[in-house]
């Protein structure tokens, strides 16, 4: 049940890419697959089908859902340099991380932090926020928490701690 929902975040996302931005149908796809975002890790930890392969699928979900919403979002957002660069340096460390990770384990390492959950929350505000919001002030905190997350991701991955 967990590995559907998570199956439906990753179909929801394509079909975003079908969807205009902003449009009430774009809310409402987003939302939903934010939603299941949270829902399909409590199902299998209550249904006690934790699995690697569902572990998988959410990082996969999730890739899908951020791809689409980069394709989406950045031609039509005014992002100043700055923030690309500081979205390169995030991106390298993440990077670095699963490059480590795969060196010391032989396999694709994936850490839930509660770091990393926040900075999906934040990630997953952001979108919602670009209304009210000027995204030059919302984007600095999503970029220290990801910072953050990024760096605490590569200590655990190291020290052996998921």
């Amino acid at each position: 049940m967990a590995n559907t929902i998570t199956l439906f975040r990753m179909a929801a996302g394509i079909v975003l890419l079908l969807c205009p931005v902003f449009s009430p149908a774009f809310f409402v796809l987003y939302i939903a697959a934010g939603l299941s975002d949270m829902l399909d890790g409590f199902v299998a930890r209550k249904t006690d089908t934790v699995s690697e392969l569902g572990a998988r699928l959410d990082t996969m979900a999730d890739f899908v859902l951020v791809v689409v919403c980069l394709i989406k979002l950045l031609p039509i957002l005014r992002i100043p340099a700055w923030l690309y660069g500081w979205i390169g340096i995030i991106a390298l460390i993440k990077v670095a991380n699963i490059i480590s990770g795969f060196a010391a384990q032989k396999k694709l390492v994936t850490v839930h932090s509660v770091m990393n959950k926040a900075t999906g929350g934040l990630l997953f505000m952001l979108p919602l926020t670009i209304p009210a919001v000027s995204l030059k002030y919302s984007a600095i905190v999503v970029c220290a928490a990801a910072t953050f997350a990024a760096i605490q991701e590569g200590l655990f991955i190291r020290t052996g701690r998921e």
